[in-house]
């Protein structure tokens, strides 16, 4: 199986790496279109700011790609922001996959939410072996609403999108692979996806 992380220069990607080989899979990291449409899987990685990740999503040209692809694609935290119609951070025009637009947390809560947060009201098979309530980790000052794509949510300031799915495309808000056995599990369930 060949397994693409796309490295445009705006993820935390060694991490991802290192958890699927811990997995016991191989990973490439690529910014090559054809290389990136011949994966089995592919991880749509994201950290930073979002106008700057987008900026440089551009600049590889991985803009029209992503949204083309066949196979299961997974954003990760600000990867799977980026997926969405638009963010408020930046006011960032986003690839427009998943249809609902990121926003930032109130004034009520201190940002970014940082840590162990638990997911709930699972809806796909990417959270096979995965009980309700089970905790995830998560850095993020900006979220998705409750939308029809939302898969799995979270509780912080308000329910949010924890992760969307539309298709063969999944995010996931939190960082499965910082997130312990359950995050591992999760990463396997999406590497099973036929």
């Amino acid at each position: 199986m060949k397994i693409v992380i796309i490295n445009y220069g705006a993820g935390n990607i060694q991490s991802i790496k290192f958890a699927i080989e811990r997995l016991g899979y191989e990973a490439v990291l690529s910014e090559d279109a054809d290389e990136i449409k011949s994966a089995d899987k592919v991880i749509f990685p994201g950290v930073g700011e979002a106008s700057s990740a987008m900026k440089k999503l551009l600049e590889s040209g991985l803009e029209t790609v992503v949204p083309q692809l066949k196979q299961p694609v997974l954003g990760i935290c600000l990867g799977m922001q980026l997926m969405c119609n638009s963010s408020e951070e930046g006011n960032t025009k986003g690839l427009g996959i998943f249809d609902v637009n990121v926003v930032k947390f109130s004034n009520q809560v201190k940002v970014p939410q940082i840590g162990w947060n638990q997911i709930d009201n699972l809806k796909s098979h990417l959270f096979n072996n995965i009980s309700p309530k089970e905790h995830i980790y998560l850095v993020h000052s900006y979220y998705a609403p409750i939308c029809d794509e939302t898969i799995a949510e979270s509780e912080y300031d308000v329910k949010y999108s924890a992760a969307l799915q539309k298709n063969n495309f999944y995010g996931t808000q939190f960082h499965p692979e910082k997130s312990s056995k359950v995050g591992a599990q999760i990463l396997l369930n999406f590497l099973k996806m036929s």
